[in-house]
């Protein structure tokens, strides 16, 4: 007997399972992280984040309902550009999704080490040996709330929603009420910090920040009504959370005492205490704020590592059913528990704590990988509108052979700003990948008589080598050689993604094949 994820989550789930996964340790650490590398400016830099988040957002509450499953980018890439394609992005999306509950973990062992030290490193915020047991330990308590089962999972999701959203609101009421210095908005350096705001957006947590809005697509699998439900939770989780970002970073410039930025904004810092806000509540002698704000760094970044820690087993699921890894990956238990996901993220999280130790660190990584994964559903889109033009759409985009480029241009361009070190990891992991994939092929592939379908992914190698080499002879802020100046380094990139774009349109799979993926899971009673 086949057993099947349960479909028990309604509206209020999805959303704030994307909220959950938007407002975590990103408004935590964010602003003071973005008002050191753009001053002022990082409030745009939070506008720039919301403004691209949406718009991938808007592509994928098309997209994200036609494939209500489990882990469901995985099947995405695979449908349009094939198997190949399809398991190296299960196997990105692998590494993104099981990353960001142990990011989540550190965020809380970072705050809780103003009142537990030992856990971080001295002022260096990276985890010591004690440290590195509890966020074991705090991972493993995540993981193991799964076994609740999705219902109870998605009705803790709305309950921390209220809270998560609550403190944040709350925190820019009360510190702007007891300081405002709008002056602060005037302290500048220009050329840096506009170069800084860019720069922001993928390296100070911004993007980041934004990421959790596909939680209600990879939850699709489970929603009682995908097709409405799905594109609602997806846009309106953008929308809270974008608001609610540029307020706080907002509040925390004009709320900081001027006696603070003698040295400007760079230079900010907080002599051994963890977390800005709570820092500017100390200042200000606002306590309870101040302990609010330490009881949320539990409860916030413990709520997002809960989400992802759910979402982190479904695409395991996913990594199983495209066959990008072992078929039992794909096992759920009799209660509608992927218990073989569950387990094998929590051990591979448990690895991401060794090579980034510290908040900071794991949240370059994440972000540019991130927008890579993230940067496939637009031309999804487009190839779907031509090949599927009569498939039923619960959320049809409008205007979207103008949103849809636009969007894979923005996704490009942070995963650029991403920087070198970032770019230079990702793609090494991706090519070994394809090489591990080329080798089996010619020791199995042949003898299964299954094509390897490489001519659907060239497209991607003049994408990744390209977004390379000008991340190595780009501006220096980003890790380059300074070779090329920084904003024609973004024309540059806008025109890779536009040519690779059309490249990809070019090479995906036949569209009968798309009509018979449709077909059969018709067949398999998945409802749209």
């Amino acid at each position: 007997m086949v057993r099947k994820l349960k479909r028990e989550v309604g509206f209020s789930g999805l959303i704030f399972a994307s909220l959950g996964g938007i407002i975590g340790s990103g408004w935590l650490f964010g602003p003071l992280n973005a008002a050191r590398m753009a001053g002022p400016l990082s409030i745009f830099s939070w506008l720039i984040g919301a403004i691209t988040i949406l718009f991938l957002g808007l592509t994928y509450a098309e997209v994200g309902p036609l494939f209500p499953r489990a882990g469901a980018a995985a099947h995405i890439a695979n449908v349009v550009h094939g198997n190949l394609l399809g398991k190296i992005w299960a196997w990105l999306l692998f590494m993104f999704y099981i990353a960001i509950a142990p990011v989540e973990v550190i965020a809380v062992l970072t705050y809780a080490n103003n009142y537990i030290p030992g856990l971080l490193l001295g002022n260096t915020g990276l985890l010591s040996r004690l440290g590195l047991i509890a966020a074991v330990a705090l991972l493993g308590i995540m993981f193991l709330l799964n076994f609740m089962g999705i219902k109870r999972v998605a009705q803790i999701f709305t309950g921390l929603g209220w809270w998560k959203l609550g403190v944040p609101v709350l925190t820019i009421i009360v510190l702007v009420a007891f300081s405002y210095h709008p002056e602060n908005l005037h302290i500048l350096h220009m050329k840096d910090n506009v170069h800084g705001m860019f720069v922001a957006v993928a390296s100070s947590g911004i993007v980041f920040s934004y990421l959790g809005f596909r939680q209600a697509i990879e939850l699709g699998g489970e929603s009682r009504n995908p097709g409405k439900h799905i594109p609602l939770a997806v846009i309106g989780s953008i929308l809270v959370g974008g608001c609610l970002y540029v307020a706080l970073q907002w509040a925390f410039l004009v709320s900081m005492p001027p006696d603070q930025l003698t040295q400007g904004w760079t230079k900010l810092s907080f002599s051994g205490v963890f977390g800005p806000f709570a820092a500017v509540a100390g200042m200000l002698g606002i306590t309870w704020l101040a302990v609010l704000i330490y009881a949320d760094a539990l409860i916030s970044p413990g709520g997002t590592a809960l989400v992802y820690a759910t979402s982190a087993a479904r695409a395991v699921v996913a990594n199983g059913e495209v066959k990008a890894g072992p078929s039992f990956f794909t096992k759920i238990s009799e209660g509608g528990v992927p218990w073989v996901g569950v387990i094998v993220a929590y051990v591979i999280g448990c690895l991401y704590f060794l090579p980034f130790p510290s908040w900071q660190k794991l949240v370059g990584f994440i972000t540019t990988i991130s927008v890579i994964t993230y940067g496939i559903g637009p031309i999804v889109l487009l190839q779907l509108r031509r090949s599927v033009p009569d498939l039923p759409r619960p959320f049809r985009l409008w205007g979207a052979h103008v949103i849809a480029p636009i969007a894979f241009i923005l996704s490009s361009l942070v995963a650029y700003w991403g920087g070198l070190q970032a770019l230079s990891y990702i793609f090494g992991v991706l090519f070994g990948v394809l090489i591990i994939y080329g080798i089996v092929h010619l020791i199995r592939g042949k003898a299964d008589d299954k094509p390897l379908g490489f001519k659907h992914i060239t497209w991607i190698f003049p994408y990744f080598i390209g977004l390379w080499v000008l991340s190595w002879f780009g501006p220096k802020v980003l890790g380059g050689t300074g070779d090329i100046p920084f904003y024609l380094s973004m024309v540059l990139v806008a025109i890779l993604a536009i040519i690779c774009m059309i490249w990809a349109l070019k090479v995906t799979v036949p569209d009968g094949r798309v009509s018979d993926y449709f077909s059969a899971m018709e067949q398999e009673g998945i409802d749209l």
